[in-house]
């Protein structure tokens, strides 16, 4: 015994000496081994792919020597032997926090907490969320707590960064070696990291929206290259920065599948290549994804079930959260099924043990298990091109590998050891002997039947008399050393027999026991048989069924794209908006998209057949003036003008509200910015294609619109006394910020058009995206849909417009405009209105519902819109009201609300009627459309039905079906002990044209 504990001890120690350097102090004198470390006898993973049965593994100085079936071992080596174990190289985590100090927000409170407009930095980029500038080898300081435990997850190697802001500056790479600082750092700038969040260390107001953040990229980038061409006369650290990190590895943090949509656009737009850090929902966008043709790092966090007990609390529960946890650990497999290239990353585990856990339900869920490997060591090294170093081992390589009992992605496998750059760091004892089976103890007199099972790293002990009383007892096993505490049956409570043994032979076992009257003396213990390991029925179910992907992945979705279809409709009441008036006992036929006929006893072969008799059908409705699907924020408020953001990239493909809005009868609708500042954002006409991706909504080839807005929001009025300080702050103000911005883009325009008739000779001007898009307005190239209640402001406005000689296209939610509406057609201004909003404010107490016919009958274009995620669903109620309170006709008051507004939008050569070679946007009516009791039994884009009431009711019953069932499995997960997550409900933000993000 006492030489199997020398030769332990000799073993460690030894392995000890030559894993590190003692005296890292100066190269010249340091006493650095040169000796070798063996292992022998192992199975090797020298890659993913790469395997080698009783292999040898030699590495010298943190390094991978050699590593085959015929490695010549020299003499000055140390041997392993790994007989039955198995060697893999360490793992890779790219995208982690590591050793970095979380910024903290510099929020100022009290009297000065109004935002800047302006930097107060000198030299660096003029948005403080621009930081590339920052380097995290700066700041970093080795994390020794977070390393081990990310050692004892299989992690040789991480690369970190500081994660504030939108251009968050440069990561390293570091190996997790606790021993040696100077090699600690493998390269101090190997990543350049971007994200779509503002800084906590500013307090400047701009960007405060998710499509401001994207301006502020194309900015910055369009600075970039106008700064690297030596355009600039002073030297901007920032831009510098930028242009030095080009060839970094540049990886942008999405957190969500549509902002990957985002990201990849901009770096198509800019001919980058971005390594997309995603969320773990990208399954639910697979396709999209693929087409970004990006690389991803993707987490494995998992959410918990609900906890569904209470019916009630579980009714709160959203059908795509329910769906989202049933088939979130299907993503590592629907992305490595589509050819997706990806590493997997930590980040966003509540602890780092549950790494393991997370990726073994993935594995259970389908995900392959050399996938999941490469993901965690070729992979990570080849996008960080660091293959020649990290993530296998090959020869040259770092030394970085585990050494485990059998097959790493087995629940049973232990984890013995984590080498990094050559040194140890130890998980579990790997030379532990395998203990577990059954026995027959003997102590002193007495037998007992002793039980070890559990784990080799964790046995437990179950010990029972001759007549089957079990005793309870205390077991450990630690380096070999058994220790046994036994209470005998019928002592007293403090009695106990203290066992205690070393590990020779773990078929016979023995060694010292002390009883609980003093007495010493020899415990023996025979294995009578061998360990079985039993599958425990709870813990070793089948996975859950899991639930078909839709088109959204939300309720309501399709089990599958929608196409478009050849349809008839037969003796539909047909309310053309064209010359011809209501048709009666009339048919439409759609085919390829648009409307291919309309008229009596039509027929089609390839058609299905409707029988519309005594039905109406009309051309879609168009919302001129809608806020909803958009994502993180309505209003880029930062600045009083942001002429440079659009709504085309925050389209929210997703949200709940175009379904609504489908059926309703809505098909199209144009997304405005918001009120917060007199010149707001571009807008997004989008057709509502429920199931689509959001760029497969935008409709092609859109006339250009922007958003402006006139009273009290701009001024901010009502913004209470959190932002009282931007200009404007009167109404005498909102009109300099139109004079300023426009005279501002007027020379802007003239100094391209200068710099381009010189050929392009000299200096080229800065560009300006916001400038860039008011000079589109001047050369009436861009129109204006203008917030407005006033009459003296919808005459300032329209005054300020003929002095930049352009007109004003759209007066948006009119609400005075009956009393101008004289001067509105002489300026050639439209007119989009509520039907009969009035004192909801003080600017518009003079609001009437005859605002609307009195324009019409003035000779305006005029519309009806919603500006409201419920009104936009009855928008057919509100052009009723045009008959009510104006007398209108019912086909004049119908165009209100789809020729109307397609003529303001500049579309009405495509929709808005019942036109042949139109685009197919119809809509089925249970009765005429203007009646309260009319339904929009299908609605129909470009020959596809995105709305029918028949399968919607269908639709319905399979949501409670599913609801049902998720809650049973959910259920499940409880009943197993399974950690769970409290229902809560979701509070849905819907905008408005004053919403402000938070």
């Amino acid at each position: 015994m006492k030489k199997a504990l020398l030769l332990l001890f000799l073993s460690v120690f030894l392995t000890k000496t030559y894993a590190q350097d003692y005296f890292p102090i100066n190269e010249s004198v340091q006493n650095k081994s040169k000796n070798y470390t063996v292992f022998t006898n192992a199975t090797i993973y020298v890659t993913p792919t790469q395997k080698i049965e009783k292999g040898t593994l030699l590495i010298q100085d943190g390094k991978v020597v050699a590593v085959g079936n015929n490695v010549t071992i020299p003499k000055n080596s140390i041997t392993v032997d790994l007989a039955g174990k198995t060697i893999y190289p360490s793992f890779i985590d790219i995208y982690t926090s590591f050793g970095v100090e979380k910024p903290k927000a510099n929020i100022t409170r009290g009297r000065d907490r109004n935002p800047l407009y302006d930097t107060k930095r000198v030299g660096y980029y003029w948005n403080e969320s621009v930081r590339p500038e920052v380097n995290t080898y700066e700041t970093f300081k080795y994390d020794q707590p977070k390393a081990e435990e990310l050692l004892k997850a299989g992690f040789g190697v991480v690369g970190t960064h500081i994660p504030d802001g939108i251009a968050q500056g440069t990561g390293i790479l570091v190996a997790l070696n606790n021993t040696e600082n100077n090699k600690q750092i493998i390269a101090n700038k190997v990543t350049n990291h971007f994200a779509f969040t503002r800084s906590a260390l500013t307090n400047q107001a701009y960007p405060s929206s998710l499509m401001g953040m994207m301006a502020l990229l194309r900015q910055m980038y369009l600075d970039l290259d106008w700064y690297k061409k030596g355009n600039s006369e002073t030297k901007d650290l920032s831009l510098e920065a930028l242009a030095n990190n080009e060839k970094l590895v540049q990886i942008f943090a999405t957190e969500d599948k549509l902002n990957s949509l985002r990201a990849a656009k901009i770096a198509k737009e800019f001919g980058l290549s971005y390594v997309l850090k995603g969320s773990g929902n990208e399954f639910e966008r697979i396709e999209e994804i693929k087409n970004t043709n990006a690389k991803y790092i993707i987490p494995i966090s998992f959410p918990e079930a609900y906890d569904v007990s209470n019916p009630y609390l579980s009714n709160q529960i959203e059908l795509a959260d329910m769906r989202f946890w049933n088939q979130a650990p299907t993503n590592l497999k629907v992305l490595s099924d589509n050819g997706i290239v990806f590493a997997l990353t930590t980040d966003k585990l509540k602890k780092t043990e549950d790494f393991k856990p997370n990726l073994l339900k993935a594995i259970k869920y389908g995900f392959d298990k050399t996938k999941a490997l490469e993901a965690l060591t070729t992979i990570p090294a080849a996008i960080l091109g660091k293959s020649n170093e990290v993530g296998s081992l090959k020869t040259g390589s770092y030394a970085n590998f585990i050494i485990t009992s059998g097959e790493v992605f087995d629940e049973k496998t232990v984890l013995y050891e984590n080498w990094v750059q050559g040194t140890k760091y130890v998980v579990n004892d790997v030379n532990a002997k395998d203990i577990r089976g059954n026995y027959d103890l003997t102590v002193g007199k007495d037998v007992y039947k002793w039980k070890i099972d559990g784990t080799v790293d964790a046995p437990k002990s179950e010990i029972t008399t001759a007549d089957a009383k079990k005793l309870k007892n205390t077991f450990s096993v630690s380096k070999n050393w058994i220790s046994l505490l036994i209470k005998p049956a019928d002592t007293i409570k403090s009695n106990y027999s203290r066992l205690t043994g070393f590990i020779e032979n773990p078929g016979n076992l023995s060694g010292k026991a002390v009883l609980s009257n003093g007495d010493e003396l020899v415990w023996t213990a025979l294995k009578t048989s061998a360990f079985v390991a039993v599958k425990d029925s709870a813990k070793a179910d089948k996975p859950n069924v899991i639930i078909p992907t839709t088109f959204p992945n939300v309720a309501f979705g399709d089990t599958k794209k929608l196409t478009a279809q050849t349809l008839l409709f037969k003796n539909a009441t047909v309310w053309t908006n064209e010359k011809e008036g209501v048709l009666t006992e009339t048919d439409v036929l759609i085919k390829n998209g648009k409307i291919a006929a309309v008229g009596k006893n039509l027929s089609d072969a390839s058609a299905t057949v409707i029988d519309a008799k005594g039905k109406h059908i009309t051309s879609g409705i168009i919302d001129e003036h809608s806020h909803i699907a958009i994502s993180r924020g309505v209003n880029e408020s930062g600045h009083n003008s942001t002429a440079e953001v659009t709504i085309q990239d925050v389209v929210n493909s997703e949200d709940i509200n175009i379904y609504r809005d489908l059926a309703g009868g809505v098909t199209i609708s144009q997304l405005l910015h918001g009120s917060a500042n007199p010149i707001g954002g571009r807008s997004a006409i989008v057709k509502w294609k429920w199931g689509s991706s959001p760029d497969e909504m935008l409709y092609k080839n859109q006339p250009k619109f922007i958003k402006f807005a006139l009273g009290e929001n701009v001024k901010q009025a009502n913004w209470g006394i959190d932002n009282p300080t931007r200009f404007p702050q009167t109404r005498m103000g909102v009109e300099q910020v139109f004079t300023d911005y426009f005279q501002r883009a007027k020379e802007y325009d003239e100094s391209w058009k200068k710099f381009n008739a010189a050929s392009k000779k000299g200096k080229a001007p800065r560009v300006d995206l916001e400038l860039q898009t008011l000079a589109e307005i001047i050369n009436k190239e861009r129109f204006i849909t203008c917030h407005s209640y006033v009459e003296s402001e919808i005459l300032m406005l329209m005054n300020v417009a003929e002095k930049f000689n352009f007109r004003v296209n759209t007066f948006t939610h009119i609400l005075e405009g009956y009393k101008v509406a004289d001067k509105m057609k002489e300026h050639g201004v439209g007119a989009s209105t509520f039907s009969d909003w009035w004192a909801y404010k003080f600017e518009v107490n003079d609001a009437i519902p005859f605002n609307g016919p009195i324009m019409h009958n003035e000779g305006l274009v005029v519309a009806y819109n919603s500006d409201d995620a419920e009104m936009s669903r009855r928008l057919n109620q509100e052009a009723a009201k045009a008959v009510k309170y104006g007398n209108i006709s019912e086909e004049d008051a119908w165009k209100f609300v789809t020729l109307n507004p397609a003529k303001l939008l500049h579309i009405d050569d495509k929709v808005g009627s019942l036109k042949v070679g139109k685009d197919a946007n119809v809509v089925l009516w249970s009765e005429n459309p203007l009646s309260i009791y009319a339904k929009a039994e299908k609605t129909i884009i470009d020959g596809v039905v995105y709305f029918d009431i028949e399968k919607d009711a269908e639709k319905q019953n399979a949501i409670a079906k599913e609801r049902s069932l998720l809650i049973g499995q959910m259920l499940q997960e409880k009943n197993k002990g399974m950690n769970t997550q409290q229902p809560t409900r979701k509070e849905k933000k819907e905008y408005h044209c004053d919403t402000m993000e938070q």
